[in-house]
């Protein structure tokens, strides 16, 4: 049984997450106002407190179009603190595994993203979370940065709720056309999180040790790739309760025509294949994803 902190414990991929890691050990999750990652130094003495073996950030900011107006803010929760905790975690000779985004690229490649592409972010939020991903990264150690793509679950706010309630009042949705990447299940993530970590607990009596051989980047999102408008489709064909929907169409609409403070990349879908090889593990094909989530509803 191993030490886990895990930080972010009431956000939608923490929620899943403190869910999925109990049955390793013992698990301390916490998270704001007991943990506020604007003042990482904060949190160092809670660190040396638990000294967990592994340590988990599922914190962010996440306000991409607030971020805009708060730099300093997105700043700090994503870039800054996040090497801090890294540091802090290879002190203590303990992994760290930090979560990251798709935002990170302008979405123009057309193709696929590898971790050997060059990041190229569109916006502050974007922009913070590179900044995080290079932060830990530097530190090195047993530090793993899994970036992924478009994660939602049923029981915070996501495109997913957000598109069974429109439904529910609106009888045509406009959904965009021209943005694609990969859906991915914050349940399924949060599992798979799980089974690396029990992988690494089972071959090594020090998992940080057998993950610092493997540390580095990787991505890891839901399999194929879709864009908002057939994602949106998906969803309203999986929901359990179609009588209720007031949605008679759905129209195909471009970014262009809903402005937005921050850009959103177009084209941002992850090639996971070296998480794959490494780990031996792969996410399931998003729609399968889509339909064991909507089958909790």
């Amino acid at each position: 049984m191993i030490k886990i902190l895990l930080l972010g414990n009431t956000g939608q991929l923490g929620w899943e997450l403190e869910r999925c890691l109990a049955s390793l050990g013992q698990v301390t999750a916490l998270d704001f106002p007991d943990i506020n990652l604007a003042e990482p130094q904060t949190i160092l003495p809670i660190l040396r407190q638990v000294t967990p073996q592994v340590i988990l950030n599922a914190t962010a900011y996440t306000a991409v179009d607030r971020a805009e107006t708060e730099p300093d803010l997105a700043q700090a929760i994503n870039a800054h603190a996040p090497g801090l905790l890294a540091d802090e975690a290879h002190r203590l000779g303990a992994a760290f595994i930090h979560y990251s985004t798709d935002y990170v690229f302008d979405g123009r490649k057309g193709s696929l993203y590898t971790e050997d592409d060059q990041p190229n972010p569109l916006g502050v939020y974007g922009h913070s979370k590179l900044g995080g991903e290079q932060a830990v990264l530097q530190v090195g150690g047993a530090g793993l940065v899994l970036r992924t793509s478009w994660v939602y679950s049923l029981r915070r706010d996501s495109f997913v709720t957000k598109v069974l309630s429109w439904a529910r009042h609106q009888p045509t949705l406009r959904l965009v056309t021209d943005q694609i990447s990969g859906p991915t299940c914050a349940r399924q993530l949060a599992e798979i999180t799980a089974l690396l970590l029990s992988k690494a607990v089972a071959i090594s009596p020090d998992p940080a040790a057998w993950l610092a051989e493997r540390a580095g980047l990787y991505h890891l999102a839901g399999s194929g790739h879709c864009s908002r408008l057939e994602w949106g489709q998906a969803i309203l064909r999986l929901d359990p309760r179609p009588q209720e929907q007031l949605t008679q169409e759905i129209l195909p609409a471009l970014t262009a025509d809903f402005p937005t403070p921050a850009q959103r990349p177009l084209f941002s879908a992850l090639d996971c294949t070296r998480f794959t090889h490494t780990f031996g593990l792969r996410l399931p094909d998003w729609q399968a994803a889509l339909r064991l989530a909507m089958e909790a509803l």
